[in-house]
């Protein structure tokens, strides 16, 4: 019985989302959040324009979704432009609503991003958006103003590229060098240029 309760409250949630909170935020946010159907895991979810993706943010969270459950990135290289996305998942905290109306709601956010378009931190309204950003930097590159401390997180300082890039080569900087010696095949080696420079140049 309690987990049928808690299902209906689930599924209750998901409704008010979908018929309360989203068409408020489309009101609110004319022309810069679109509607996306739903993937396999039924959660409500919308793209929102870089340009107010920090005010949307904003606007939720006074609205009771008080927590960021995660932040990811996606590249859809070459299939699709703008290639990069942001996703946010933000879900409510029951104990931030005294009179229980509220709970157990989540929306995804997501936003398209082109390869240098600048989109804002979050870290300021959400502090654990600090880490999550950070890797979002590393491993793709996507440009994140305003981050307190926008540095490499899980590759090393002196990294160059983003691996998760789908245009990262696959056995990252030494697929682009031709080894003299085979030993020299799984050395790690920094980038180098395609074409190497002439000299004088």
């Amino acid at each position: 019985m309690a987990n049928n309760a808690m299902q209906d409250r689930v599924n209750a949630a998901r409704e008010r989302v979908n018929h309360e909170v989203i068409p408020a935020l489309l009101e609110a946010f004319p022309g810069q959040v679109e509607v996306i159907p739903p993937t396999n895991d039924q959660i409500p979810q919308v793209y929102v324009a870089s340009a107010v993706h920090e005010s949307v943010a904003r606007w939720l969270k006074e609205r009771g979704f008080h927590m960021l459950v995660d932040i990811t990135a996606a590249d859809y290289w070459p299939k699709r432009e703008p290639r990069f996305e942001l996703v946010y998942h933000l879900r409510e905290m029951p104990e931030k609503d005294p009179k229980g109306e509220k709970g157990l709601g989540m929306i995804r956010i997501r936003v398209k991003l082109t390869e240098k378009e600048p989109v804002h931190t979050l870290s300021h309204i959400w502090p654990m958006a600090i880490a999550a950003e950070r890797e979002i930097w590393d491993q793709f590159g996507l440009n994140i103003v305003g981050h307190p401390n926008l540095t490499r997180i899980l590759n090393p300082d002196d990294w160059e590229g983003h691996p998760l890039r789908k245009d990262y080569p696959l056995r990252g900087p030494r697929a682009l060098i031709k080894p003299e010696m085979p030993a020299d095949e799984n050395r790690y080696h920094p980038f180098v240029d395609a074409e190497p420079a002439k000299e004088g140049e």
